[in-house]
């Protein structure tokens, strides 16, 4: 498309130069205008032209305006598509890598920023291919061969126009220099107003429920203000460019035409020739009027693409390697050898973690915030890479098989669920799409979902708002735990994931789950006390390190770290449970 659309370029360039000097050979041979001195010492002018020669030359102009129509409809077309295909490829490039970095990434990433790259960015540097490349191809075409025309008909009135082009050249480069910052500042002032405006989006609840809209639009309103002022920064400079530009082109043609008259005079020039002279460069007046837009689209294009290049060209910590097989489990041992992570050098996540899970075990992690219980789930499925020590399922190191394939043999329902834009069945059915309706139903049977769902007008079909708002926060989590189970895979992690429903529905949800996670090894976040009371291995963790680990009545008995969280938090659970089924148990 590159090559078609130069070559088109090209064309249309020749037929633009070819008309002034057609115009000029028909003046001087169509026409033939003399001027002569009589022997009285006035000037007469007397027309001695070939008729013949003018009508062919005024038919090759028409036949030069249709061709140099056809050649800008292409070059424009082609220009524009090809701008659009890069577009589509970065933009494809864009989302592809954001789906492959991993958590390390996006745990910094702002969404606002992002999006504003995918967008806005994207855009400058399509406009830089068809506006910017093939305009300025097209310029320096134009300009080129005009004044090489121009110096070899006449040397002296050719030197004299093309005198005016350093000027040109030199007033560029001074706004290239100005604008590229600014333009950089604005596009990413332009992510910090995505941003904001994401934030308070999403979070309307809260800026409702603690009245502070006021000071959410009074911070938006001062990064549109900050937006504004730069931009306008932007327009001052292209209102300075243009008319300069426009007027070292008005300067060029008064001056091209007098020394032209000149030249004419001293018999060194024909008025075909000096015609032909003025024609180059009106026609040159728009391109070099719109060198000043040319130049704006470089300079925010260079900034454009280097951010859209930041995220393309992003490496993840978590890579797979190009020798990676895909994970075969069979029983479901899990095992951390030695285990570190860190997420910077001075901030040790876990320190030397040693774990097995037998096949079928269930593994509860315990400890206060920041132990470091969260990091240990996220290291299995590879979210992350542990700094030092190595993690095995059954005896295959997570970091030679492919991901998909370790995704896929473990099931995750994190504390923060989040569900799609789109029905009930559809969110169950998320990571297995060829799954029948029948094993949906089954699944949502197991999560204690099924009930409420065909309580609903819709039934399956109920469709979800954003984030699932349209769900109370137990309904989100059982929905979830029935996209996991419909996955049936070997390995299980539960991310304190019945933490935000009441203690009937957690009765429903394990009463089910304990049947599920039979021979599956699994991992629970919890601070409930049944799941932990049901755990094969109770792992207590503090400061990154598991400080005790054993079953519940034995971790009880030690009196350590253990005992220390049951009287704080698990205590009133267990005296409340009590309570329950001291009046009759759960219905």
């Amino acid at each position: 498309m590159m090559f078609a659309s130069i070559f088109a370029l090209v064309g249309a360039s020749a037929l633009t130069i070819a008309a002034p000097w057609l115009t000029g050979y028909a003046i001087d041979t169509g026409l033939g205008v003399v001027t002569s001195i009589n022997l009285s010492g006035d000037e007469v002018t007397t027309v001695e032209g070939d008729w013949g020669t003018l009508w062919v030359a005024i038919g090759l102009l028409a036949a030069a305006a249709v061709g140099r129509g056809a050649f800008v409809y292409a070059q424009t077309y082609l220009a524009e598509r090809l701008g659009q295909t890069m577009a589509y490829d970065f933009r494809n490039d864009i989302y592809e890598r954001l789906q492959r970095l991993s958590y390390a990434y996006h745990d910094k990433a702002e969404i606002g920023q992002i999006m504003s790259r995918a967008t806005q960015d994207v855009e400058g540097v399509r406009m830089f291919v068809n506006m910017g490349v093939i305009r300025f191809a097209y310029v320096i075409v134009l300009v080129a061969v005009s004044y090489g025309l121009m110096i070899s008909t006449n040397a002296k009135v050719g030197l004299v126009a093309f005198a005016f082009v350093p000027l040109v050249a030199i007033q560029a480069s001074i706004v290239t220099m100005r604008l590229r910052p600014i333009w950089l500042g604005i596009q990413d002032l332009q992510g910090q107003m995505a941003n904001v405006l994401q934030e308070n989006l999403t979070g309307q609840r809260v800026v409702k429920a603690f009245s502070r809209t006021e000071f959410e639009q009074q911070k938006f309103d001062a990064k549109v203000d900050d937006l504004f002022h730069e931009s306008y920064r932007t327009a001052r400079f292209q209102a300075f460019n243009e008319p300069f530009l426009q007027g070292v082109w008005l300067l060029s043609l008064a001056v091209v035409f007098w020394v032209g008259v000149i030249e004419i005079r001293a018999g060194n020039m024909t008025a075909g020739q000096l015609t032909a002279f003025q024609l180059y460069l009106t026609l040159m007046q728009v391109p070099v009027r719109s060198i000043g837009f040319i130049i704006n689209i470089f300079a925010r294009a260079h900034s454009a693409g280097a951010r859209v290049f930041e995220i393309v060209d992003a490496r993840s910590p978590v890579e797979e390697r190009d020798d990676a097989e895909p994970l075969e489990v069979a029983r479901g041992e899990v095992r951390f050898e030695n285990v570190s992570f860190h997420y910077d050098a001075d901030s040790p996540v876990l320190k030397s973690v040693d774990i097995t899970a037998e096949p079928g075990q269930t593994v509860a992690l315990l400890g206060p915030t920041g132990s470091g219980k969260s990091s240990v789930v996220n290291l299995l499925p590879r979210f992350y890479d542990p700094s030092e020590g190595r993690i095995l399922i059954d005896g295959q190191d997570v970091r030679d098989v492919t991901l998909d394939s370790l995704r896929t043999n473990i099931g995750i329902v994190q504390q923060d669920v989040f569900l799609f834009i789109a029905s009930i069945r559809d969110n169950i059915r998320y990571g297995r799409p060829d799954a029948t309706d029948e094993e949906v139903i089954a699944a949502a049977k197991a999560a204690r979902i099924h009930e409420f769902i065909e309580s609903q007008p819709d039934g399956y079909d109920t469709w979800v708002g954003e984030r699932g708002t349209t769900l109370s926060g137990g309904q989100r989590q059982r929905v979830a735990i029935a996209r996991t189970l419909l996955l049936d895979p070997k390995v299980l992690i539960f991310d304190d994931s019945t933490a935000a429903v009441d203690m009937r529905t957690e009765f429903l949800i394990q009463e089910a789950l304990r049947n599920l996670m039979r021979g599956r090894t699994t991992f629970v976040i919890a601070q409930r006390l049944r799941t932990v009371m049901e755990a094969d291995q109770i792992l207590v963790m503090r400061d990154g390190e598991i400080v005790e680990q054993g079953q519940h009545d034995n971790l009880l008995e030690a009196g350590g770290f253990y005992r220390q969280i049951y009287d704080l938090e698990l205590r009133d659970q267990d005296e409340a449970a009590a309570s329950v089924l001291a009046e009759g148990g759960v219905d």
